[in-house]
Protein backbone atom coordinates (compact mmCIF):
# COMPACT_ATOMS: atom_id res chain seq x y z
CA UNK A 1 0.00 0.00 0.00
CA UNK A 2 1.04 3.67 -0.87
CA UNK A 3 1.10 6.55 1.12
CA UNK A 4 -1.67 8.30 -0.43
CA UNK A 5 -3.42 4.80 0.77
CA UNK A 6 -2.33 4.77 4.02
CA UNK A 7 -3.96 8.96 4.02
CA UNK A 8 -7.03 7.72 2.70
CA UNK A 9 -7.66 4.98 5.65
CA UNK A 10 -6.54 7.03 7.98
CA UNK A 11 -8.89 9.85 6.91
CA UNK A 12 -11.49 6.98 6.79
CA UNK A 13 -11.06 5.82 9.88
CA UNK A 14 -11.03 9.33 11.72
CA UNK A 15 -14.34 10.46 9.82
CA UNK A 16 -16.07 7.14 11.16
CA UNK A 17 -14.90 8.24 14.79
CA UNK A 18 -16.43 11.79 14.19
CA UNK A 19 -19.80 10.52 12.77
CA UNK A 20 -19.78 8.03 15.79
CA UNK A 21 -18.80 10.57 18.65
CA UNK A 22 -21.42 12.97 16.67
CA UNK A 23 -24.27 10.59 17.32
CA UNK A 24 -23.47 9.35 20.43
CA UNK A 25 -25.44 11.57 22.97
CA UNK A 26 -22.62 11.73 26.03
CA UNK A 27 -20.55 13.86 23.57
CA UNK A 28 -21.26 18.19 22.17
CA UNK A 29 -19.91 19.13 19.33
CA UNK A 30 -17.88 22.63 19.08
CA UNK A 31 -15.52 23.79 16.47
CA UNK A 32 -11.87 25.54 17.14
CA UNK A 33 -10.01 26.74 14.15
CA UNK A 34 -11.87 24.12 11.69
CA UNK A 35 -11.19 21.39 13.60
CA UNK A 36 -14.20 19.39 15.40
CA UNK A 37 -14.12 19.11 19.35
CA UNK A 38 -16.09 16.67 21.68
CA UNK A 39 -16.35 17.58 24.92
CA UNK A 40 -17.91 15.05 27.57
CA UNK A 41 -21.13 16.33 28.15
CA UNK A 42 -20.24 15.12 32.12
CA UNK A 43 -17.44 17.28 32.26
CA UNK A 44 -19.57 19.97 30.99
CA UNK A 45 -21.77 19.50 33.92
CA UNK A 46 -18.82 19.34 36.26
CA UNK A 47 -17.25 22.27 35.54
CA UNK A 48 -20.50 23.98 35.44
CA UNK A 49 -21.02 23.09 38.82
CA UNK A 50 -17.24 23.67 39.84
CA UNK A 51 -17.60 27.21 38.90
CA UNK A 52 -21.19 27.53 40.33
CA UNK A 53 -19.49 26.48 43.86
CA UNK A 54 -16.65 28.55 43.53
CA UNK A 55 -18.72 32.02 42.75
CA UNK A 56 -21.08 31.07 45.93
CA UNK A 57 -17.49 30.11 48.22
CA UNK A 58 -15.65 33.69 46.84
CA UNK A 59 -19.16 35.33 47.53
CA UNK A 60 -19.54 33.51 51.24
CA UNK A 61 -15.55 34.84 52.07
CA UNK A 62 -16.63 38.16 51.05
CA UNK A 63 -19.16 38.51 53.44
CA UNK A 64 -17.23 36.65 56.31
CA UNK A 65 -14.12 39.97 55.79
CA UNK A 66 -17.12 42.24 55.90
CA UNK A 67 -18.40 40.88 58.92
CA UNK A 68 -15.33 41.10 60.25
CA UNK A 69 -14.94 44.71 59.72
CA UNK A 70 -13.06 45.17 56.88
CA UNK A 71 -13.82 47.35 53.41
CA UNK A 72 -14.16 44.80 51.14
CA UNK A 73 -13.66 45.17 46.93
CA UNK A 74 -13.00 43.51 44.23
CA UNK A 75 -9.78 44.13 42.22
CA UNK A 76 -9.75 44.75 39.11
CA UNK A 77 -6.18 44.84 38.42
CA UNK A 78 -3.57 42.18 37.69
CA UNK A 79 0.24 41.94 36.85
CA UNK A 80 2.46 41.17 33.87
CA UNK A 81 5.08 39.39 34.89
CA UNK A 82 7.10 40.03 31.72
CA UNK A 83 7.05 43.67 31.87
CA UNK A 84 6.63 43.70 35.78
CA UNK A 85 4.24 46.10 35.68
CA UNK A 86 0.48 46.50 37.14
CA UNK A 87 -2.30 46.36 34.28
CA UNK A 88 -6.40 46.60 34.54
CA UNK A 89 -7.39 43.10 34.38
CA UNK A 90 -8.67 41.97 31.20
CA UNK A 91 -12.71 41.66 30.76
CA UNK A 92 -14.05 38.62 29.21
CA UNK A 93 -16.88 38.04 27.40
CA UNK A 94 -19.33 34.59 27.38
CA UNK A 95 -21.13 34.79 23.95
CA UNK A 96 -23.28 32.28 25.30
CA UNK A 97 -24.77 34.66 27.91
CA UNK A 98 -24.29 37.69 26.40
CA UNK A 99 -22.24 39.62 29.04
CA UNK A 100 -18.98 40.59 30.21
CA UNK A 101 -17.21 39.42 33.31
CA UNK A 102 -15.62 42.17 35.22
CA UNK A 103 -13.48 41.06 38.01
CA UNK A 104 -10.98 39.27 36.75
CA UNK A 105 -8.42 40.48 38.64
CA UNK A 106 -5.54 38.68 40.83
CA UNK A 107 -6.24 38.84 43.46
CA UNK A 108 -9.94 38.45 43.84
CA UNK A 109 -10.60 41.13 46.76
CA UNK A 110 -8.71 44.44 48.62
CA UNK A 111 -9.54 44.32 51.94
CA UNK A 112 -8.83 47.75 54.14
CA UNK A 113 -8.88 47.00 57.91
CA UNK A 114 -8.32 49.71 60.19
CA UNK A 115 -5.33 49.51 62.04
CA UNK A 116 -5.27 53.58 64.11
CA UNK A 117 -6.06 56.82 63.29
CA UNK A 118 -4.66 57.68 59.55
CA UNK A 119 -3.41 53.87 59.37
CA UNK A 120 -4.98 51.23 57.61
CA UNK A 121 -4.10 47.24 56.69
CA UNK A 122 -4.44 46.71 52.82
CA UNK A 123 -4.53 43.15 52.45
CA UNK A 124 -4.80 41.21 48.93
CA UNK A 125 -7.08 38.07 49.45
CA UNK A 126 -7.29 35.61 46.99
CA UNK A 127 -9.92 32.76 47.21
CA UNK A 128 -9.71 29.06 46.26
CA UNK A 129 -11.15 26.73 47.33
CA UNK A 130 -8.43 23.64 47.85
CA UNK A 131 -6.69 26.56 48.90
CA UNK A 132 -3.86 25.92 46.54
CA UNK A 133 -2.28 28.06 44.22
CA UNK A 134 -0.33 28.07 40.93
CA UNK A 135 3.18 28.87 40.05
CA UNK A 136 1.89 32.10 38.79
CA UNK A 137 0.14 33.21 41.15
CA UNK A 138 2.73 32.66 43.84
CA UNK A 139 5.32 34.94 41.79
CA UNK A 140 1.74 37.93 41.48
CA UNK A 141 2.17 37.29 45.22
CA UNK A 142 5.07 37.68 45.86
CA UNK A 143 5.81 40.77 43.15
CA UNK A 144 2.85 42.35 44.86
CA UNK A 145 4.18 41.92 48.15
CA UNK A 146 7.78 42.89 47.35
CA UNK A 147 6.33 46.38 45.73
CA UNK A 148 4.53 47.16 48.84
CA UNK A 149 1.13 47.07 47.12
CA UNK A 150 -0.39 44.78 49.41
CA UNK A 151 0.68 44.56 53.32
CA UNK A 152 -0.49 41.08 53.35
CA UNK A 153 -1.74 38.79 50.95
CA UNK A 154 -3.95 35.95 52.58
CA UNK A 155 -5.44 33.08 50.69
CA UNK A 156 -9.33 31.87 51.52
CA UNK A 157 -9.56 28.43 51.72
CA UNK A 158 -12.55 26.08 52.48
CA UNK A 159 -12.47 24.21 55.57
CA UNK A 160 -15.14 21.35 55.80
CA UNK A 161 -16.37 20.36 59.34
CA UNK A 162 -18.62 17.49 58.46
CA UNK A 163 -21.42 19.07 56.57
CA UNK A 164 -20.21 22.58 57.75
CA UNK A 165 -17.74 24.76 55.58
CA UNK A 166 -15.74 27.06 57.48
CA UNK A 167 -13.07 29.57 55.57
CA UNK A 168 -9.53 29.41 56.72
CA UNK A 169 -7.41 32.23 55.85
CA UNK A 170 -3.83 31.05 54.79
CA UNK A 171 -0.69 33.84 55.10
CA UNK A 172 0.84 33.91 51.95
CA UNK A 173 4.07 35.24 53.51
CA UNK A 174 4.29 32.48 55.85
CA UNK A 175 3.13 29.30 53.91
CA UNK A 176 4.17 30.03 50.72
CA UNK A 177 7.31 32.66 50.36
CA UNK A 178 9.48 30.00 51.63
CA UNK A 179 8.86 27.96 49.04
CA UNK A 180 9.09 31.10 46.34
CA UNK A 181 12.36 31.84 47.18
CA UNK A 182 14.17 28.34 46.04
CA UNK A 183 12.48 29.30 42.31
Amino acid sequence: MGEFEENKERIKYRIKEIVKKVNDPKYELSWEKGEPKFKDKENIKRGGNSRAHGARFELKVRHDLEGKGKIVDKWNNNIDLLTQKLIIAKKKFNPFRKFMTIGTGFPDFVAISHVRDGLYRVIGVEVKVNGILSKEEKEKCKFYLEKEIFSDIWVAKEKRDSRKIEIEYIDFREKYMKETNKT
